[in-house]
């Protein structure tokens, strides 16, 4: 199999693209991780709202449209 490229903290980059902030999405990740192998009970609402909040994009503000003078 090929080597997937990953962060510092051994994070696959492909599991942070698109999230708004990179460094908060891979603190959950391995938080996660870690309860996961320490066979702790991991709180799955909790886990897919913070991924998803992380996958929305930002609304941009609509320009208003302005007239032009001839």
């Amino acid at each position: 199999m090929r080597k997937v490229a990953k962060t510092k903290k051994n994070v696959p980059i492909k599991y942070l693209s698109g999230a708004r902030n990179k460094k908060e999405q891979e603190k959950e990740i391995l938080e996660t991780r870690a309860k996961y192998k320490a066979g702790k009970s991991i709180n799955i609402k909790k886990v897919s709202k913070l991924r998803a909040e992380q996958g929305k994009s930002k609304s941009k503000a609509k320009k208003k449209a302005t007239k032009r003078k001839r």
